[in-house]
């Protein structure tokens, strides 16, 4: 198994999130060949930011490891992570993350900063675009379809007698 294996894996938790309405993104955290946490996003759901795919699949990967450690695991996203899940995965001290497209508005892994990079005390190993033409289209559609469906909701809504 390889990181096109792991990715792919990862762009199926994203097309489960986007067929529920969340913004496609999905995660596999791995060590060796075997997916030890899985994670999408799932903020509409649960009504909380902190649904993120990469927090939801550190937080199972512990659950499944028995700690917090996650040293020996490689984390593999479809979207580059945001600050909150690079801080995440700096906690977790996961060596290595692969994930496919940019993120140029959110992303904490030189999108719009490098969080990695900066004075923290570890420093995960960053590859990037595994698969980026498939996880960005998976994107791409979503909002696109997301723009239709808004365009076609009433601007304002009656007044309700109370």
């Amino acid at each position: 198994m390889d990181d096109l294996y792991f990715m792919e894996e990862a762009l199926k938790l994203a097309a489960e999130a986007a067929a529920e309405g969340e913004v496609p993104v999905g995660c596999v955290i791995v060590r060796g060949d075997e997916i030890v946490g899985r994670g999408r996003n799932r903020r509409e759901k649960d009504r909380t930011a902190l649904a993120h795919a990469e927090i939801e699949a550190i937080g199972e990967a512990c659950h499944n490891l028995g700690g917090w450690r996650l040293w020996e695991c490689t984390l593999y996203v479809t979207l580059e992570p945001c600050p909150m899940c690079a801080g995440a995965i700096i906690n977790a001290r996961i060596p290595r993350v692969v994930y496919g497209a940019d993120d140029p508005k959110c992303g904490a892994c030189g999108g719009v900063c490098s969080l990695f990079d900066m004075a923290f005390n570890h420093h995960p190993k960053v590859e990037k675009g595994i698969l980026e033409e498939q996880c960005a289209a998976l994107l791409t559609e979503f909002f696109r379809n997301l723009r239709i469906e808004l365009r076609s909701r009433p601007k304002w809504k009656k007044r309700t007698e109370a």
